[in-house]
Parts: C-alpha cells; sequence; structure tokens
C-alpha cells in the first residue's frame, strides 16, 4: 500500500503552484476544472514519484491558527544537510518565513521549517 497523493486547498492556485515548481522542481499536470462545482485544481508530480494536488472553490473557508486539525506538515527531502540549508537561506530569503532550523530533531531528522505562500508548514529534511 501506498498513500496516492496528498491534496491542500488553495486561494491561489497559480501562486501554490509556482511555488512548488520552483522551489521544489515539481511538475504540475494539465489543470482541471469542473464549471458546475466551481472546482479547479492541478497535480504537482515530484521526483520521487509523490503528488501534490492543489485544489481550489470558492466556497472553502480558513481554518484559524497555524495548528489546527487537519493537514499539518508536508515533509520534502532535498537529500543532504547542505541542501536543507541552502534551499532554507533561499526561501527565507525570497520572503519566506522560516520558522524553525536548521537543526536535528529528536526522532532523528535534520531539517528547517518553511511556510508556504498560504501559511502552510513544509519539513525540508535530508
Amino acid at each position: 500500500m501506498k498513500i496516492e497523493h496528498v491534496a491542500v486547498w488553495t486561494r491561489d492556485l497559480d501562486r501554490l503552484k509556482a511555488f512548488y515548481e520552483h522551489y521544489f522542481s515539481a511538475r504540475a499536470g494539465a489543470p482541471y476544472h469542473n464549471e458546475q462545482k466551481q472546482f479547479r485544481s492541478y497535480f504537482l508530480s515530484f521526483e520521487s514519484g509523490a503528488r501534490l494536488e492543489l485544489m481550489q472553490r470558492p466556497n472553502i473557508v480558513d481554518a484559524a491558527g497555524p495548528e489546527r486539525f487537519g493537514y499539518a506538515h508536508l515533509a520534502l527531502s532535498v537529500g543532504s544537510e547542505a541542501a536543507v540549508d541552502a534551499l532554507g537561506r533561499r526561501l527565507s530569503a525570497d520572503g519566506h518565513p522560516l520558522i524553525d532550523g536548521p537543526r536535528w530533531t529528536g526522532d532523528g531528522y535534520y531539517e528547517c521549517v518553511v511556510l508556504d505562500p498560504d501559511g502552510n508548514r513544509i519539513e525540508i529534511t535530508v
């Protein structure tokens, strides 16, 4: 068994798609649009084969606070401590909040934690 994909709601589909393409080399598939449901989405594929679905619909409401039930974080492995450090610095320099690390965690990960443009937590790991 494997996780087929993870999905995230967003207000700005194109902005979030561009973020994951630019910083994490994701490749977007063809856009999907259902006029009747006012639903749009993209599936983003990563080098490992993992996929992230970005979804947009006008009647989705915000959950309050950075810690909330549901989606907690997305962990993306970049292969080395140096790559974690470099990508963390790059994201921070480009104005994306670096909220933790880089550091070794108690459960054995070397990581830094950033927020994507919608405020979703991303753990960048070895």
